[in-house]
């Protein structure tokens, strides 16, 4: 079910008019598609930022009224200040029915990995959403792992998702989405015990101090 926001059509642009839109409360923005103009518009700040506190910006279909009509469209672009909590500028692309859109969908871990319970390693994530190719009206919410049978020193990666149907995803295949690790605290207790590999860097400079010695 699409989200819905509400918008104003603006005539004038420009800086100042914008700083204006921001201290009236709201947020300039475009919306743009390649079957329409691209229109400029505002949006009351309160709104967006209430939207936004509970959807994936990148993947939700927003339901945008502007000016009597409706219009599915997705955030596209969300300029914020450096330092204060203002969104600056919004951009909006206006769906079209049967025409596939690429998205960045959030992943989402399902279970408790084998090494985590088992062996108290930890659950690394590096990816946290994967791009895809969809049609607007079958964008998940998210895409589900199952992290379960995980053990330690594993990984999986994007090739390993079973995806949603009428998804084609554009991620590298190879790239690592998780990994089982160990614990910090386990490795560097590995590597302070005696006997333990020197590392090669401090090996060779040992060798050649030695060989140092040994010329004089």
């Amino acid at each position: 079910m699409a989200s819905v926001l509400s918008a104003e059509t603006r005539t004038d642009s420009g800086k100042g008019v914008a700083r204006k839109l921001r201290a009236a409360g709201r947020v300039p923005g475009v919306v743009y598609g390649h079957a329409r103009e691209a229109q400029s518009l505002s949006v009351n700040a309160r709104d967006l930022d209430k939207l936004l506190s509970h959807i994936a910006a990148g993947s939700t279909v927003i339901e945008l009224s502007v000016g009597g009509a409706t219009t599915n469209t997705l955030i596209r672009e969300i300029q914020r200040h450096p330092f204060k909590k203002i969104i600056m500028h919004i951009d909006f692309q206006e769906l079209v029915a049967g025409e596939k859109i690429t998205v960045d969908v959030p992943l989402v871990f399902v279970g408790v990995p084998e090494g985590v319970r088992l062996s108290g390693a930890l659950l690394e994530q590096i990816l946290h959403s994967v791009e895809v190719l969809v049609d607007p009206s079958a964008i998940p919410n998210h895409i589900d792992v199952d992290v379960t049978h995980l053990a330690m020193g594993h990984s999986l990666h994007v090739r390993d998702i079973k995806l949603p149907e009428g998804l084609e995803v554009l991620s590298e295949p190879g790239a690592t989405i998780c990994a089982v690790i160990a614990p910090r605290a386990a490795v560097e207790a590995a590597a302070a015990e005696p006997g333990a590999a020197e590392p090669e860097l401090i090996r060779k400079a040992k060798e050649e101090a030695d060989a140092k010695d040994a010329k004089k």
